[in-house]
């Protein structure tokens, strides 16, 4: 079999905070990097654009859609000629720098087609130099053999898994996910993904949702591990900043939160937890003045009370401890979905 071009598949949405870092260290080990931009209005396709590897495509959809955009991406990888490794990472995920001389790379790289390459994906903490490991992996590698793909509206796999499909677990060589290294961008984009659900799958309750999008919160002490510096090495050899964070003036999550505030009113969102922000104040620094339509928290002191209540029992519900659920806290919930949570 020949040697198969490897081919980066990235979408992209107003990432500019962190899209030089990723091109960068992407152009190490991607003989193509190929970018859906969705209308970026930050300068994220003319970062992209400087890079010789990248290939621009525009998704012009105006709503949030996984599946479309992971078709625009595998049908133009799929123009390149020859083998192909389709690697699908978001711009804030990078393969651990050993992939420079694990094994495990020359493994993937002659895997037969139809495979599916499963990472894990550890999430990198504020310190940059300590990590939490979900415990499940992610397909994110496909040796291309032209299968069709099927995708979810959210949380969608990336590639296509045929049921037939081989799959290579990765040990080694992991994708670090540095959605961690600033925790208020991670809760603002939680907040985010907590609203959508709520508008676009209203069969799911409240009380799911909350569970669904805190479990970070209640992280056990124990599970931080110290960040082997295996991991960035090779790209801090080549002299790529892999430990500095930047903060832009607002999050653009907050600014699609805000939206949709804007067009389905507050009162929509009052059981969802999103309101230890003041979106008026989030409005007046994003568009310099004030809302026309008043943004204040709708809950009532019962609300609030259940989301205390979820709070405080959230640590039943972690990624490392999902059969803890207490018999007391199973009736409770029960009982507050009753009342249309």
């Amino acid at each position: 079999m020949a040697v198969p071009k490897i081919i980066c598949m990235t979408p992209v949405k107003n990432e500019s905070w962190i899209l030089d870092r990723f091109l960068k260290c992407a152009s190490l080990w991607a003989d193509h990097i190929i970018i859906a931009d969705q209308m970026s209005d930050d300068g994220s396709a003319e970062i992209a654009s400087n890079y010789p590897k990248v290939t621009i495509v525009k998704n012009e959809s105006p709503i949030f859609n996984e599946p479309e955009r992971q078709e625009l991406l595998i049908h133009e990888a799929r123009k390149i000629p020859g083998p192909r490794l389709l690697i699908a990472l978001d711009s804030d995920e990078f393969l651990t720098s050993d992939f420079m001389f694990s094994p495990e790379w020359d493994t993937i790289i002659k895997a037969p087609e139809g495979t599916v390459i499963r990472f894990q994906l550890p999430v990198i903490l504020p310190d940059l130099r300590s990590y939490w490991m979900p415990k499940f992996t992610v397909p994110m590698g496909y040796m291309d053999d032209g299968a069709k793909h099927v995708g979810r509206k959210i949380h969608s796999p990336r590639i296509p898994i045929p049921n037939t499909a081989s799959t290579i677990v990765l040990r080694e060589i992991k994708v670090m996910h540095y959605v961690g290294i600033d925790s208020d961008r991670w809760e603002s984009k939680h907040r985010w993904y907590q609203c959508w659900e709520h508008i676009n799958q209203p069969q799911k309750s409240a009380v799911d949702i909350f569970r669904q999008y805190h479990r970070k919160d209640v992280i056990p002490d124990q599970e931080i591990k110290p960040m082997p510096s295996k991991w960035l090495k090779g790209y801090e050899s080549h002299c790529i900043d892999m430990t500095s964070s930047y903060r832009e003036p607002f999050f653009q999550t907050d600014k699609m939160v805000l939206d949709f505030l804007l067009e389905h009113g507050p009162e929509k969102f009052r059981h969802i937890d999103i309101w230890n922000v003041d979106w008026s104040d989030c409005h007046k620094k994003i568009y310099g003045r004030e809302s026309t339509r008043s943004l204040k928290d709708p809950r009532n002191r019962f609300e609030k009370i259940v989301h205390y209540w979820l709070r405080q029992t959230q640590y039943q519900f972690t990624y490392f401890s999902r059969h803890r659920t207490n018999i007391v806290t199973r009736i409770i919930q029960s009982i507050i979905k009753c009342f249309g949570w």
